[in-house]
């Protein structure tokens, strides 16, 4: 059972879905990272806002008219949310620029059509593939010329 464990473990699929969500997790921390650091600064300047992280509502919150919160209620961050559906976006066309495109454009140019095998000709009555030396069709038995 070992030895199969093992087997599976160390297959070349499982390991790079391993590396791959490692350098997806990190991938996105810079996103993050960068997001967070210049993506939000600059929105928070057209919206005229410190920034996504302060963006919140409050349910239940109660203020004194020294305007002290006697109760803080709930809070709904509804910023942190934005800033990650910016991260999101911002992940999702990174990968789609730098890894999809390039990917399906090799892919593309790696499937061209088959070179014609040279050890196979058609037959001149019903077109079935036969052998390049054969004198008569396996398909429909009609003779074949011959190469002299």
């Amino acid at each position: 059972m070992f030895q199969e464990f093992k087997k599976f473990v160390l297959r070349g699929n499982v390991v790079d879905l391993a590396v791959g969500v490692v350098m997806g997790a990190a991938f996105a921390s810079v996103v993050s990272s960068f997001t967070s650091a210049f993506i939000t600064p600059l929105i928070a300047l057209i919206g005229g806002k410190e920034g996504f992280a302060d963006l919140a509502f409050h349910i239940g919150r109660n203020v004194a008219p020294n305007g002290k919160v006697i109760d803080p209620g709930t809070t709904f961050a509804y910023g942190l949310f934005i800033q990650s559906v910016i991260s999101f976006l911002i992940t999702a066309a990174v990968i789609f620029f730098f890894v999809v495109k390039p990917i399906n454009h090799l892919l593309s140019r790696a499937r061209k059509e088959e070179s014609p095998d040279p050890t196979t000709k058609k037959c001149p009555e019903c077109l079935s593939e036969i052998a390049i030396d054969a004198r008569r069709c396996a398909f429909c038995t009609s003779e074949l010329e011959t190469a002299a």
